[in-house]
């Protein structure tokens, strides 16, 4: 696995013209985006931030997102109860 990912390190940095050690760095701070982002998603979706903080982190879209795809879990959770 990891020289998988050194592959495509290398790859990517050859591609952009850019550092491997750039490359680097922006796949670390998007991955960290990410994970920090599900953070934020699950403490609004818990009840232990509330909708304008999570607003204010993440942007709206994401708590929109986030609140229909949890309707629709709870949809189907109904209706799988109650078949």
């Amino acid at each position: 696995m990891a020289a998988d990912i050194s592959e495509r390190i290398r790859e990517v940095a050859e591609a952009r013209g850019v550092p491997e050690s750039e490359v680097f760095e922006q796949a670390f701070e998007r991955g960290l985006d990410v994970l920090w982002e599900d953070v934020v998603l699950s403490k609004y979706l818990d009840d232990e931030l509330s909708r304008d903080a999570a607003i204010e982190r993440v942007g709206l879209a994401k708590i929109e997102r986030a609140e229909r795809e949890r309707d629709l879990v709870e949809q189907d959770v109904d209706w799988g109860l109650n078949a």
